[in-house]
């Protein structure tokens, strides 16, 4: 023996990762990748795909980082173990990575539009998107987290990200939705962004005793957010002008079962309101991201919802030693 124990560097890159929620960022692969699933089902040009779910991680990753450098005067207070307030990473080390995690987010976003196989007349589709997405996560962490339109921010943070997995789709209509997205996508997307909303107003008091009525409403905007994905359905064949895998029962049926589960959790924390049930209804809600992802895949790819679905094996097995939230 030398002296020297091997554990503070393996604890080290184990709050890094802590620091980035890489817990969660799975989350984020299947709203982006459900996006590009429901512009091209065909799952290609797989390069672009890898590239805007890069972007993704990077710009989440880095939003991440940015929400425990401003909130460190709180979490001196209320979670001095976070791996800022704590030492183990600096507030200028935690800075800087959420800069270069941000631009590098930005490039990607950017480039995923002129890639080969990209619809070229819409090439700067993505770029207007991610660099919407690191204005509204420079906004939700520094300005906006702490007020009533927090929630909001953060899920129209998770609404340009499902429309950033769109961005290198072809042009859908011509009938002057926003930005070439058809209804059925800009319905897809609103949905998340409206489900992640209530999701984020669920947390707001997470780490003290909630109050019940907030939980209450924070509640009903995530089952605003899911009935709004039961539209989605209808919206595709109009759009498509042929059948889906699904008829339009089973459809609500399926959103029906996903949802039984998130609305029991989420009653259990009425019922205790104490940090430990609340936070466990947010990861809860979070990790059920992924199969709501899944289930819209599921509308026009079966094999590639699958994919989607298996995205709960990493999220999981990285939650017992990463918190959500």
């Amino acid at each position: 023996m030398n002296g020297t124990d091997p554990l503070p560097s393996k604890a080290r890159l184990l709050d890094y990762l802590r620091l980035m929620r890489v817990s969660n960022v799975f989350t984020v692969v299947a709203d982006v990748s459900m996006g590009f699933l429901l512009v091209r089902p065909e799952l290609a040009p797989v390069g672009v795909l890898v590239t805007l779910i890069a972007a993704s991680i990077l710009l989440y990753s880095a939003g991440m980082v940015f929400n425990d450098v401003f909130d460190f005067p709180r979490d001196r207070r209320e979670r001095p173990e976070r791996p800022i307030p704590s030492g183990r990473i600096s507030l200028k080390t935690a800075r800087r990575l959420g800069l270069a995690l941000l631009l590098a987010g930005w490039v990607a976003g950017w480039s995923a539009g002129f890639l080969p196989g990209a619809v070229s007349d819409w090439g700067w589709r993505g770029g207007v998107i991610a660099t919407l997405l690191v204005v509204m996560i420079l906004a939700y962490n520094r300005v906006l987290k702490h007020t009533p339109a927090g929630p909001l921010a953060m899920g129209s943070c998770r609404f340009l990200n499902v429309l950033l997995g769109m961005s290198a789709g072809v042009p859908l209509t011509d009938d002057g939705n926003i930005m070439g997205f058809g209804a059925a996508q800009l319905v897809a997307s609103a949905g998340i962004g409206i489900y992640v909303t209530g999701i984020t107003w669920f947390a707001r008091s997470e780490a003290t005793t909630s109050q019940r009525g907030q939980l209450g409403l924070a509640i009903g905007t995530m089952m605003l957010g899911i009935g709004m994905l039961g539209m989605v359905h209808r919206l595709l064949i109009q759009q498509q002008g042929a059948p889906l895998v699904l008829l339009e029962p089973y459809w609500w049926m399926l959103l029906g079962m996903l949802a039984v589960p998130i609305l029991r959790r989420c009653t259990i924390a009425i019922s205790d309101p104490e940090p430990r049930q609340v936070q466990l209804a947010v990861r809860h809600a979070l990790w059920s991201l992924i199969m709501l992802d899944a289930a819209l895949v599921l509308l026009v790819h079966q094999a590639l919802a699958l994919v989607i679905v298996a995205l709960l094996i990493p999220t999981a097995i990285l939650g017992k030693w990463i918190a959500s939230t």
